[in-house]
This record gives C-alpha cells, structure tokens and sequence, in this order.
C-alpha cells in the first residue's frame, strides 16, 4: 500500500513531474530531489517537499529515479536506507541506481523482477527490476492511449516531410505546433473531452488563426 508512506522523486523534470503526482493521487507523502533551482521551484510551489537525497535516504519508503542521470542513488544512500524500502527507476538505463555497488551483498529473488538485497545488519531493501526502467521491467510499458498520441506524431511528421521536403534542410526539427495541437485534437474525442472553439473577433484579438497554432513556437506546456 503506498498511502501513509513517503515517496522520494529524484528529478522533478516532465518524468519526475508525472511520478510525484501520481505517487501524490495514490495518498503518498512525497518528497522531491532537484539540481535545477526552476524545477524545485516548481515541485515546492506544488507542494511537495524539496530535500536533499541525504535527507531523503534514511526517511523514505520509495524511491523514484526519473533523473536521465547516473548514480544519483548511491551505495552510501542505500546504506541509510529503512528495512523494506522500495528502490526503483523510471528515467533512463540502469545507471541511475548505483547497482553495481550492491553486487557484493545477497540477492534474493522473489519474483520475476523483484528482488530482495540484502545487508550485513540484515536490513532488506527491494529492487525492482534491476535498476532498469521499471514500466517495462515490473509491467507492460506505456499505455496504448499514450502509443496512440506517439505513432500519430511519426505519421503526421512522415506525411509534413513528404509533402514539403522542399522546405527542410537535413538536421533535426521540432514538429510544427499546428501538427502537435492535430494530435491532441484527434484524441479528445476518446476521453469525452469537448473543444471551446474561438470566434473570428476572439482570434484576431489574441492574434492567432481561428484554426491554430494557439501557441508560438516555444512554448512549453
């Protein structure tokens, strides 16, 4: 059960972000771990707490690293770590937890992809996975909702850079908004969600097309 317990996000970027709410909806206490000043910034304003993994370590009962980064949990931190407490890696390979460091201690395996490590003091910690991202280690991956936004993003880039090859150089582009907002657009149908549309006077006030792009370029939502 996860409410009641303390859960520690490593890395509250768009990975992190996600996590902590999650980890929030299911009645967690949940602290964040943060290099970035904005991104802390941002987890403490939505109210979580923002520590130190040195902090963290001895308090927390799950550990989530979504950092992209290697060993921002380390042996050391294990050490500190309460009997039972859930180590685990959703960001990027099995470098973020430093597992290496754990290979000359016990394993118990308790199930496919869930292993017991345990310490000299007897002290048991659980690592799910190995380390590996733990969405497609400990469960079948991203949700076919989630797919369907990322392949409909792939055809429609094919089909921009099929019809207007002309207009693209050989280097990597950010897709065009108007093709990101047709994404959303052809999905919100799927969740019930219904689209306020802008009148002529409202566009130009705003100083976009009726249609869209709503949003210049940088903007990140």
């Amino acid at each position: 059960m996860i409410a009641g317990k303390i859960g520690v996000v490593v890395g509250y970027g768009d990975v992190g972000k996600g996590c902590a709410q999650a980890l929030r909806g299911m009645g967690a206490m949940v602290y964040v771990t943060e290099i970035d000043p904005i991104c802390a910034l941002q987890a403490a304003m939505e109210g979580f707490k923002v520590v130190t993994m040195e902090e963290a370590a001895s308090v927390g009962n799950i550990f989530v690293t979504c950092t992209g980064n290697l060993e921002v949990i380390t042996r050391a931190h294990m050490d500190l770590m309460k009997d039972q407490t859930i180590v685990c890696n959703i960001g990027h390979f099995d470098s973020e937890i430093d597992i290496a460091g754990l290979k000359d201690l016990e394993w118990e395996n308790i199930k496919p992809q869930v292993d017991h490590v345990i310490f000299p003091d007897g002290k048991r910690i659980i690592i799910l996975a190995e380390g590996r991202l733990v969405n497609l280690g400990c469960a079948t991956g991203h949700p076919s909702f989630v797919m369907s936004n990322s392949f409909t993003n792939q055809v429609l880039a094919q089909i921009e850079l099929w019809n207007n090859y002309a207009i693209y150089e050989n280097q990597v582009y950010f897709l065009p908004k108007k093709l990101d907002e047709m994404v959303a657009r052809l999905h919100l149908e799927k969740i019930g969600a219904q689209l306020t549309v802008l009148n002529k006077e409202q566009a130009d006030y705003i100083g976009v097309d009726v249609e869209g792009p709503y949003k210049p370029e940088y903007y990140r939502y």
